[in-house]
C-alpha cells in the first residue's frame, strides 16, 4: 500500500465532518430552544460557502499547490471543531458552521485532485471510491458519538464531546499530511481571472442539459442534508422518542447511503446508469411516502434507510453524464456542479419554515418536491 494514502484517507475522514451538521443542529435546537427555521440556518450556512469557494479554490491550487490547499482546508476545519468546545452561543456557532462550510468547500475541490497526484494516474478512480467510503464512516459515527456524549456526559461536555474527538482526528490528519512529501506537477497554463472563471462556468447554464444537471445536484444534496436534519425530529414528533435515542436514525441513513454507494459500483457494471438512477429515485419516492404517513418506529427507520440507499448514487451518475455532455469543458462543468452543493443551504431553510407551519410532514413535502424533480430529470435527461 502506498503510505502516502494514509494521510489522504484521514483527510477524507475529515471531509465527513460536514455531515455532523444534521444531528448537531438538533441538539443546538434543544439546548437553545430554537424554532426549526432558526435551527436549520446552521446546516444551511455550512453549504452556502460552496457557492462562493468552489471555483476560486481551483485558482488557489494553481498558486500554492494541491497539498497546501488541502492543508488550508484542514486548518479551517480544525478551527470549526474548536469553537463549540468553549461556547454554545448562537453567534459563535454561526462562526463555527461557517468555518466548517468554507473548509469543506475547499477540501472537496482540492482533495480529489490531490489523490491523482499521489496515485500518479494509477487506480485513482478506485482510490476515490474508497475515500468516499472512509468519508461515510465519519458521517455515520457522528450521531453515535453525539448520543453517547449526551447520555454519559462524556468529558463533562455532553453531546459536544463530538468536537474534541473529531478535532483530535483532524490534528493527526493535518500533521501527517504536512509531513508527507507529495510531488505535484506545477500549473503550466495561465489561469483566467476569477471573474472569467465564474462567467465561464455560469455560461454553461445556457446548455439545457447542464442546467438540468445543476438543479439535480441541488436537489440531491438538499435531500441528503434535509434527511439528516429532519429524521430525528420525525421520530420525536410521532413516537415520543428522546433526541438521544432519535439520533441513531441519522446513523441508519448514512450507513444505508454508504451501502448504496458501495453496491452501486457493482450494480452499474451490469445495469445502465440511467436505469439505476430511475430505480434509486423510485426508492426515494417510496421513502418519502413512508416518512409522510409512517407512525411507527420501524416504518420510519425503514423509510430513512430507503432514502439513504436511493440517494447514494445520483451524484456520481449526474456528474458523469454532465461531464460527457460537454467533454471539452470538464473543469467548468466540475466547478459548476460543485457549486450545486449549495442545495444544502436552500432545502433546510425551506424545510424549517414548512415544519414550523405544518409539523415535520411539511419538511418532508419540501424534500418530496426535490425527489419529484429528480424523477422529471430522469424523464427529460434520457432523451438528451
Amino acid at each position: 500500500m502506498n503510505r502516502k494514502l494514509i494521510p489522504v484517507m484521514l483527510c477524507f475522514f475529515a471531509m465527513g465532518f460536514v455531515d455532523m451538521v444534521g444531528i448537531a443542529s438538533n441538539y443546538v435546537k434543544a439546548d437553545l430552544g430554537l424554532s426549526d427555521s432558526m435551527a436549520n440556518t446552521l446546516p444551511s450556512l455550512v453549504f452556502f460557502w460552496f457557492l462562493i469557494f468552489s471555483i476560486p479554490t481551483s485558482l488557489l491550487m494553481n498558486k500554492i499547490g494541491r497539498k497546501n490547499t488541502v492543508l488550508l482546508s484542514l486548518v479551517m476545519t480544525l478551527a470549526a471543531m474548536a469553537v463549540p468546545m468553549f461556547t454554545l452561543d448562537f453567534t459563535m456557532l454561526l462562526l463555527s458552521f461557517s468555518l466548517l462550510g468554507i473548509g469543506n468547500a475547499i477540501m472537496q475541490t482540492s482533495l480529489n485532485p490531490l489523490v491523482d497526484s499521489v496515485m500518479k494516474g494509477g487506480a485513482s478512480a478506485s482510490t476515490l471510491t474508497f475515500g468516499q467510503f472512509i468519508k461515510s464512516i465519519a458521517s455515520f459515527l457522528a450521531p453515535i458519538i453525539a448520543s453517547w456524549g449526551a447520555t454519559t456526559n462524556a468529558f463533562g461536555m455532553g453531546w459536544q464531546a463530538l468536537y474534541p474527538i473529531y478535532l483530535s482526528v483532524g490534528i493527526v490528519a493535518t500533521l501527517l499530511l504536512f509531513g508527507t512529501r507529495i510531488n505535484e506537477k506545477p500549473a503550466t497554463q495561465e489561469q483566467k481571472p476569477v471573474s472569467e472563471q465564474f462567467a465561464g462556468a455560469f455560461s454553461l447554464l445556457g446548455n439545457v442539459f447542464i442546467l438540468l444537471c445543476f438543479l439535480a445536484i441541488i436537489c440531491h444534496v438538499g435531500i441528503d442534508v434535509g434527511t439528516s436534519v429532519t429524521a430525528p425530529k420525525i421520530l420525536m414528533e410521532r413516537t415520543g422518542m428522546t433526541l438521544n435515542d432519535a439520533a441513531f436514525v441519522c446513523t441508519i441513513y448514512f450507513v444505508a447511503k454508504a451501502v448504496g454507494s458501495f453496491s452501486g459500483s457493482f450494480i452499474m457494471s451490469f445495469l445502465k446508469d440511467w436505469t439505476f438512477l430511475l430505480l434509486s429515485v423510485l426508492l426515494m419516492v417510496a421513502a418519502a411516502v413512508g416518512l409522510i404517513y409512517g407512525e411507527s418506529t420501524a416504518v420510519i427507520y425503514a423509510s430513512v434507510a430507503l432514502m439513504g440507499f436511493g440517494n447514494g448514487n445520483p451524484f456520481s451518475i449526474i456528474f458523469a453524464r454532465a461531464m460527457q455532455a460537454v467533454p471539452e469543458k470538464k473543469n467548468e462543468v466540475s466547478g459548476l456542479l460543485i457549486m450545486g452543493i449549495f442545495g444544502g443551504t436552500v432545502f433546510p431553510l425551506l424545510m424549517g419554515f414548512a415544519s414550523d407551519a405544518m409539523g415535520q410532514v411539511g419538511a418532508v413535502l419540501v424534500m418530496a418536491l426535490g425527489i419529484l424533480y429528480l424523477l422529471g430529470f430522469w424523464l427529460k435527461g434520457r432523451r438528451a
